[in-house]
Order: C-alpha cells, then structure tokens, then sequence
C-alpha cells in the first residue's frame, strides 16, 4: 500500500521497529513503545552514519569529531544525548 512519503518514512524506521526489546503492547497506540522505537530509531541511524560515512567514522575515530544523537522530551522540553 503506497502512502505518499509516509510509505518512505515507514520504511526507514522498519529496521528500528524490529531492533527494538519490549515486553508489552508493541502498538503505536502505546507512548511506551513509540518513544522505545524513537529510541533506537536514533541509535539506528547513528550507527548507519557510522558505517555509510567512511569519512565521519576516521574523524571520529581520531577523535576529532563526535557523532551524537538525541531525544527532544516535548513535555518539558529536555534535550536528552544518547
């Protein structure tokens, strides 16, 4: 089924989706469970960064960079690197 660029969007987390551990309803009606894959969404696409960039990877591996990722926390607006 085609969703416009929503059928895109759905495919690059896919692999979040499946890497992520929880034990329980493993729905999108379920804030526990999004903000899980949120989680490792972030750490996935670091990860991808790392491998797809041989040049990032030296220059952090060097030292003379860090990767980072993040989680924005809408309630109360805290900023939280993973």
């Amino acid at each position: 089924m085609e969703l416009g660029n929503l059928t895109g969007l759905l495919a690059r987390i896919r692999p979040a989706i499946a890497q992520t551990r929880y034990e329980g309803e493993r729905s999108s009606k379920n804030a526990e469970f999004v903000d899980a894959v949120a989680r490792s969404n972030v750490l996935h696409t670091i990860d991808q960064i790392r491998k797809r960039s041989d040049v990032l990877a030296k220059l952090e591996k060097e030292g003379r960079i860090k990767i980072a990722g993040a989680m924005y926390h809408l309630s109360g607006g805290r900023l939280e690197f993973l």
